[in-house]
């Protein structure tokens, strides 16, 4: 059994509120490999209660418990951190940006600047780091979603649309796989599709193309200006 259909056996078992004693016990999966695939679906209070084996009711307090410290834990890492990072300058935004592009932005097509992510988080700083470097309006951004046949479309263009502060008018019509999102539950991080944010503009898309050029020419390391050099006339 492929690790996709045995992932999906196991989250089907936990959504009936199966315990991991008791999950492992059916499909054979270690509970290592179940903390990793269950960290989002936790037993309510009310089933651990019922649990008639002591074992299982005390790992299943266990996984909560270590839940929490590990959320504790990042929180003093956050804290921590926040003092050396501080309030970014212009050029730390800049060179920022610019990483983010080199490693998740669209370099084949020059006809235009865009960066296609399923996290909020990335597209949001895309668009700070187009207004604030570039002086782009927001408005002139387009946005095309890439969804699965199974997920409602104008659902997920209100989620889109409002987490991003971008108009409906701006989005595009929506590519649709074939594919069930169900299908892909296994990589996680695609609830709400993958989500392309684009700005028209041969002129940016030669600016941005030679600034990471000169990065890596600074950087002296060649392999990777070879992977920006200017297309072939």
């Amino acid at each position: 059994m492929s690790n996709i259909k045995l992932r999906e056996k196991v989250i089907f078992l936990r959504k009936r509120n199966l315990s991991y004693s008791q999950i492992k016990n059916r499909l054979g999966v270690p509970k290592s490999t179940l903390s990793s695939w269950l960290k989002d679906y936790p037993l309510p209070k009310s089933i651990i209660k019922k649990l008639r084996d002591r074992n299982e009711s005390r790992i299943e307090k266990f996984r909560q418990t270590m839940a929490k410290k590990r959320v504790l834990k990042l929180e003093e890492i956050y804290s921590a951190e926040k003092n050396n990072i501080k309030k970014l300058s212009r050029r730390d935004i800049m060179l920022t940006g610019l990483a983010l592009y080199w490693g998740e932005g669209s370099k084949s097509d020059w006809s235009k600047v865009a960066i296609t992510n399923t996290d909020p988080d990335i597209l949001k700083f895309f668009i700070v780091w187009l207004k604030n470097i570039y002086e782009i309006n927001k408005k002139d951004l387009v946005v095309t979603l890439h969804l699965y046949n199974d997920m409602n479309i104008k659902k997920e263009t209100n989620y889109w649309s409002k987490i991003l502060e971008i108009s409906h008018k701006q989005f595009r019509k929506p590519y649709i796989k074939n594919t069930n999102l169900s299908r892909i539950n296994h990589k996680g991080g695609f609830g709400h599709g993958t989500c392309r944010i684009a700005f028209y503009s041969v002129e940016l898309k030669q600016k941005i193309m030679m600034q990471l050029r000169l990065v890596a020419e600074t950087a002296k390391y060649a392999p990777i200006a070879q992977l920006v050099r200017a297309p072939d006339l």
